[in-house]
């Protein structure tokens, strides 16, 4: 018969006088404690270098202490989402794989006033730069994704944690507005339903952190093709080499016009180009193993840095920075996200398919983009494969035969590629199951089944039928039947494990730190 489902430890002090220093002491004819003796004999010159390294360890304490406070009082913070919430559970900053948003802020308040008035940026600001840091497990590779300001992106739902005020989404929106009015934790949220990943951290600074960390630095060496001259930036440069810093630092990042054909790609280009400049020459001056260099950086950018509460203290930033100093230049890439004219607006950008889910693929699947034919390490967080106790194997009374077209089943797309969900419920129609339902999910990198109260020989079956592995069907008491969560791994056909080798885009790398490049003038800026 056809069955359904219900849808539903010290001892007494010792006396005084007791003590070997007590008793000695009441006995006159021995004259002082023999635990004072060695003091009144000690040679002058002990005492002096006694004296010496008391006050070197006391003033290195307190020029330690000095610098803690100080650069803790610089940090300030900001909260990391702004309604969206994590799947994933807290990360360990010295091993775990990383992800920091990197933002650079347009507003004109305090020391940025010259660059414009404050009806220039209002709310917390527009981001003028947004890229996102994503650092290895394994500490030898760091991936450095641009998103172009004029992006064209869906922003989810967001909460002004200052001021409570809620905001709807919006579709279609310039990706550089997504922190203007909920501040900067609603980009992150952005990102994230952007991407599929989690971001772990966000950094933000503004205009006066580059002109003070290029001074820091003693300049950052940029070259173009040619000579040129933007008015609106007010950026100068020769053809050729030069080294940047204070003002000129800043008119190279900012320009819009000076670079390939004026727009914002080219802008992308010359902020990794100086990215890269910057990384090559912290490595070979050996920055990142000088404690007074590095305190005379940690000093300017914690003044000019706002961090999420994670990232808002001074020992988890070194943390962070002792991760880095050891990684290969040549395994720090610069990409951008791929791009076209978006059909809506031939003046903004929208994301080129399937060059974007293939980039946004091998993110969550932490790919080598430098070489994706690196194998990966997974992280265990990206496994889920039960505990033995927990597979639907288990000894357990037979269940009586069900009728498949009973059984609500459904599809989370977890996979990154839009409509994805759509081909898999057609497999399980054609295989039976018809109750089906689909819905977009959080990315994540590894497909599952998971199956409520009652359901694990109809996971089973379902699991089958797609080809994924019976280790990766997991009970889920919260689940109505059974949900078929895709991921990264699964982003074509209708057999788990066939066609998942990475692709991505040729060139997709715009180029590593390793890498000295020329910026190519926009002709009309060419000056002779």
């Amino acid at each position: 018969m056809a069955r359904g489902r219900d849808k539903n430890e010290f001892g007494a002090d010792a006396p005084p006088g007791s003590g070997p220093v007590s008793r000695h002491a009441n006995q006159a004819g021995l004259g002082a404690a023999r635990h004072l003796g060695p003091i009144r004999g000690m040679p002058g010159w002990l005492k002096v270098v006694t004296a010496v390294v008391a006050v070197v360890l006391v003033g290195g304490l307190a020029f330690a202490g000095f610098w803690f406070v100080r650069l803790q009082n610089n940090i300030s913070k900001a909260p990391l989402n702004a309604g969206g919430t994590g799947t994933e559970g807290p990360i360990n900053d010295a091993t775990g794989r990383m992800q920091i948003l990197i933002l650079g802020s347009d507003t004109r308040d305090g020391k940025n006033a010259e660059y414009g008035t404050s009806d220039d940026s209002t709310g917390y600001g527009k981001s003028d730069v947004m890229m996102l840091m994503d650092i290895s497990e394994d500490n030898k590779r760091v991936s450095v994704i641009s998103f172009p300001r004029d992006l064209l992106v869906d922003i989810p739902a967001c909460k002004d944690s200052k001021t409570g005020r809620e905001y709807p989404a919006r579709s279609g929106v310039m990706i550089n507005e997504a922190m203007g009015e909920a501040g900067i934790g609603c980009a992150v949220d952005t990102v994230n339903k952007l991407t599929g990943l989690e971001v772990d951290h966000f950094m933000m600074a503004d205009f006066n952190a580059v002109k003070e960390l290029s001074n820091a630095v003693g300049g950052v060496d940029v070259c173009v093709s040619d000579a040129i001259y933007d008015p609106d930036s007010r950026l100068r440069l020769p053809a050729g080499t030069s080294a940047v810093q204070g003002e000129q630092a800043l008119a190279f990042l900012r320009t819009r016009h000076a670079f390939a054909d004026g727009g914002d790609l080219g802008r992308i280009q010359a902020q990794q180009g100086f990215l890269s400049s910057l990384t090559r020459k912290i490595k070979d001056e050996g920055t990142l193993t000088d404690p007074a260099k590095m305190l005379k950086i940690a000093d300017v950018v914690t003044q000019n840095l706002t961090v999420d509460d994670g990232l808002a203290s001074v020992p988890t930033l070194l943390t962070i920075g002792n991760r880095l100093k050891d990684i290969d230049v040549s395994k720090v890439a610069f990409v951008s996200v791929p791009t076209t004219p978006a059909v809506s607006d031939p003046n903004r950008l929208e994301i080129a398919e399937p060059a974007g889910s293939q980039l946004f693929s091998a993110l969550r699947k932490d790919v080598d983009l430098t070489d994706p034919t690196a194998p990966t390490s997974p992280s265990p967080t990206d496994s889920a494969s039960p505990s033995p106790s927990a597979t639907p194997t288990e000894t357990a009374a037979p269940l009586p035969p069900y009728d498949k077209a009973l059984q609500p089943v459904s599809v989370a797309n977890g996979s990154g590629v839009p409509g994805r969900a759509q081909e898999l419920v057609q497999a399980l129609v054609t295989g039976g199951f018809s109750q089906t339902a689909q819905f977009e999910a959080q990315a994540v990198s590894q497909s599952a089944v998971y199956y409520g109260t009652n359901f694990a020989d109809v996971a089973t079956d379902v699991a089958a039928l797609l080809g994924i592995p019976a280790a990766q069907v997991i009970p889920a008491p919260g689940v109505t039947g059974v949900q078929v969560y895709v991921g990264s791994d699964f982003t074509s056909g209708t057999a788990y494990g066939a066609g998942t080798q990475t692709e991505l885009p040729k060139d997709i790398v715009n180029q590593t730190a390793g890498d000295a490049r020329c910026q190519q003038a926009n002709p009309e800026l060419i000056v002779r």
